[in-house]
């Protein structure tokens, strides 16, 4: 155990070195659609997701916690009209062939429909512009990951996804002639994470980057993907005041994060269930501008579960998330 104890340690040093010395940059990475909380679980408990088990969801927070999947197959569907009426939706499927033997293998998409736009193009008239096409602007990206305990109390996970974004096209006035340029993009990114059960009343602590990957350029602007380094734990309250009501489970989550983009938050969730089948939550974000709590609920029964998260906004409107799990 005093391995996986220094590997954790090590970790926990590499990250505090890269985060300290990481450039604070502030609205200047693309592709925030990554960053956005799709699931309904995970937008009630503020995204503080590092140390929860998701299933096959957890490729969207961290790929290791994948690893403590019990069911054979996990599937996950998840519908979010966030703000301005953009749609996100998401999916994600993984297989434990083995019991943990072989680890778990999962794959992952979005998609995101930013609605129609109105095309404009310079022109020479009062308005100084005329009106051109409508357009569809539209991101995806695909992922494949792979988790595994590598001890009872350690497991470590990654993914690697395509992702891509389309913001219609324009037409560019050249010297003598109009020429039409279609503004679209694509990156490899990849995630990482780690998960270590303490062996203390069940408190677990873990670590993730999501995002990593290379510069993207639109016409002469160069831009990064939201890179996020996030350490969480998390404890069930229960296991520290009381043994006697062994149907009743509340679970604290906490996450730090050093984004590329934004400064640094904390986000702190709180989860209560009964015999793990109805399930209240609450999440609180520091240090947001839009939102700061959100509200939801879960059920699960035969081998299906429901969840909901309610998200009220400052400026736009609320933002409701409806989430269905599959568990074989």
């Amino acid at each position: 155990m005093k391995k996986y104890t220094g590997i954790v340690l090590l970790l926990l040093i590499c990250f505090a070195t890269i985060a300290s010395g990481a450039e604070k940059k502030l609205a200047q990475t693309g592709y925030q659609f990554l960053s956005v909380n799709s699931d309904a679980r995970a937008a009630a408990l503020a995204g503080a997701m590092t140390t929860v088990d998701m299933g096959s969801a957890s490729l969207f927070y961290n790929p290791a916690a994948m690893a403590m999947m019990p069911a054979f197959l996990d599937a996950m569907a998840s519908q979010n009209t966030f703000i301005a009426d953009i749609k996100h939706n998401t999916f994600s499927l993984a297989l434990n062939p083995g019991k943990n033997q072989f680890g778990v293998f999962g794959i992952s998409a979005q998609a995101v429909d930013y609605g129609e736009m109105q095309g404009t193009m310079v022109w020479a008239n009062d308005r100084g512009y005329v009106d051109t096409h409508v357009f569809n602007p539209s991101a995806f990206f695909v992922g494949v990951g792979y988790a595994k305990a590598l001890s009872a109390k350690f497991s470590v996970g990654g993914q690697v996804k395509y992702t891509a974004q389309q913001l219609g096209k324009s037409n560019v006035q050249m010297t003598d002639s109009l020429m039409t340029k279609k503004y679209r993009t694509n990156a490899v990114a990849m995630d990482f994470g780690t998960l270590f059960n303490t062996g203390f009343r069940d408190v677990k602590f873990g670590m993730t980057v999501r995002n990593f990957s290379n510069e993207i350029k639109y016409v002469d602007e160069s831009f990064q993907l939201p890179l996020t380094f996030s350490i969480g734990l998390t404890a069930n309250v229960m296991n520290f005041i009381s043994k006697e009501l062994p149907h009743h489970n509340l679970e604290v989550y906490i996450d730090w994060a050093h984004p590329r983009s934004y400064p640094e938050y904390l986000n702190l969730g709180l989860e209560y269930s009964f015999v793990k089948k109805f399930f209240l939550r609450y999440g609180f974000e520091q240090n947001r501008d839009e939102s700061s709590s959100s509200v939801g609920f879960g059920i699960n029964a035969f081998g299906l579960q429901f969840d909901y998260s309610y998200t009220p906004m400052k400026t736009f409107e609320d933002i409701q998330r409806f989430t269905l799990r599959v568990m074989l």
